[in-house]
């Protein structure tokens, strides 16, 4: 790298991130009425709420699904509504609104949270039956709709909606505030912003334009929120307050592991505790799950390993029976691990279920979506996917997926590459945690910055975590010493090293004196 950053320059770019962002506050976001259909399906569900028409919600299993069940489900609590809610299990019913689950309801109203936009069969079965269904979501458009009442989702192409890349939650919180206005009544729309900021950082939505400034008020309002669950966790976890890190790393996999593990109905429930003695038991059984989860994720990206293959540019892998709540993290943590995008199947009764994961610039959905012919269903978007095929077809699959991708560059893969530059170790203080911090959230489209840091010496080495499978070093240059934290380290650095390493930094507080601490992702040399 030719030359060092400065805190200035460091600065600059970081805030150039937002320079075309049209939306700057919670006053500029879209109307409702912009959006497609919200006006034909906000009058048909409050013509069923004044006639007492038996409605029903039908969600989803992850982050995004669960909290847009619960901002709908909440409003219509608040108001007295009658409705049935249905969370599709991951293992026994399978994704989004299919025609077993329409079986199962008897109403005159279906209305689908982040979920039913590829629902042709359901949406077929629900017009014969005379079920007025209506379909909220934010998944890719595919070239045929279901045949519905209403379809909002910001992705269709007459649709007038500026941002389409919102998430489900939001697309039913828009929902909410037209049903709020086509009844004339006084609902207070923000009082769901602490749950939103969680659903747009987990579905991993751009944090730019309004996602940015919903995120970041959000993060205040869920400090404040009398939600019984999130008192809980602070309880439960010990935290004063809960940040943007909080919810990537604590909060969203937490609500995520109950539909991994067993039923998304889990983490619902908690979301909606009365009172915090509830959320805690609630809690205590979901963190359970969430470790269960881990392990089973440790032993499953171990058995995807032999699967990586030097010279291709995708890893696909599958497996007999393997945990089909898993196999999404598992594509994650393999394409961050080796720079590619990543598909895990398991098989099951010849057929193959699958979670795909981009990486860069590559569009993951745009892959599968060229194998269409062999494919017994896809959907998603760009950086995350669901396919499922015939046993017989994955090795062309693979074969087809290898051939596609092979053209991709270093450039495409590493495109998110979030490097700024390098920079010394005391430039690494107060001062510099606090620019960073200043420009938080993190996520989508605004990475958190990693740096380089050249020949830095190791005073201590220690590992650390239940089966000593993270790093803790010491690092020393000059009169500068540095606390580093090396997660699932895969190379190990020992006292006396001389090392490179890639790293952002992170906010330490321990009994109230901040300092940097150093969350190194990789080593990149050792002399």
């Amino acid at each position: 790298m030719a030359s060092l950053l400065t805190k200035e320059e460091i600065k600059r770019i970081l805030q150039s991130r937002f320079e075309n962002d049209e939306c700057t506050r919670l006053n500029e976001i879209p109307k409702p009425s912009s959006l497609k259909d919200i006006a034909r399906a906000s009058k048909r569900i409050v013509h069923a709420m004044k006639n007492h028409e038996r409605i029903a919600i039908v969600g989803d299993y992850d982050v995004d699904g669960v909290i847009s069940s619960v901002i709908l489900s909440q409003f219509f609590d608040d108001l007295g509504v009658d409705y049935s809610l249905i969370i599709p299990n991951r293992f026994t019913d399978g994704y989004g609104l299919n025609p077993d689950i329409v079986a199962k309801l008897d109403v005159h109203v279906i209305i689908t949270v982040d979920n039913g936009i590829s629902a042709i069969e359901a949406a077929h079965i629900c017009k014969e039956q005379g079920i007025d269904l209506i379909i909220t979501d934010h998944h890719s458009v595919p070239s045929i709709l279901p045949d519905a009442y209403a379809i909002v989702n910001p992705k269709q192409d007459d649709c007038a909606f500026p941002h389409c890349e919102i998430c489900g939650a939001q697309v039913a919180w828009y929902l909410v505030a037209a049903l709020k206005e086509e009844l004339g009544v006084e609902y207070d729309l923000s009082s769901f912003l602490d749950l939103l900021c969680i659903a747009i950082m987990a579905d991993m939505m751009a944090l730019v334009g309004m996602n940015r400034v919903m995120v970041k008020k959000g993060i205040v309002e869920l400090n404040h929120s009398k939600r019984a669950a999130f008192e809980a966790i602070k309880q439960y976890f010990g935290k004063a307050t809960l940040e943007g890190d909080d919810i990537s790393f604590l909060i969203a996999p937490l609500i995520n592991s109950s539909g991994r593990m067993e039923d998304a109905i889990f983490s619902y429930e908690f979301l909606k505790s009365k009172n915090v003695n509830d959320a805690l038991v609630k809690l205590d059984y979901i963190v359970s799950l969430n470790e269960a989860r881990k392990e089973e994720e440790r032993l499953l990206f171990e058995a995807t390993l032999p699967y990586v293959k030097e010279g291709e540019n995708i890893i696909v892998a599958w497996g007999e029976e393997w945990h089909e709540g898993i196999v999404g993290i598992v594509a994650s943590r393999l394409s961050k691990r080796f720079k590619k995008p990543a598909i895990v199947f398991s098989i099951r009764d010849e057929r193959a279920k699958g979670s795909a994961r981009g990486i860069g610039d590559v569009d993951i959905l745009e892959l599968i979506r060229s194998q269409e012919a062999i494919l017994l269903g896809y959907g998603g978007h760009k950086g995350a996917a669901g396919v499922s095929i015939e046993i017989k077809h994955l090795e062309q699959f693979r074969a087809n997926l290898e051939q596609a991708s092979s053209h991709l560059n270093k450039e495409t893969l590493e495109a998110d590459n979030d490097l700024l530059g390098e920079i010394t170790a005391d430039q690494i203080d107060f001062e510099l945690l606090e620019i960073l911090e200043n420009q938080e959230p993190y996520g989508q489209k605004n990475p958190k910055p990693s740096f380089l840091l050249r020949n830095i010496a190791v005073k201590v080495d220690r590992l650390i975590g239940k089966d000593g499978q993270h790093l803790k070093l010491i690092l020393q240059e000059g009169s500068n010493a540095l606390e580093a934290l090396f997660f699932n380290y895969d190379m190990k650095a020992k006292q006396g090293d001389h090392i490179d390493i890639l790293f952002t930094v992170s906010r330490n507080d321990y009994r109230g004196l901040v300092t940097p601490q150093l969350l190194i992702k990789q080593i990149v040399n050792k002399y």
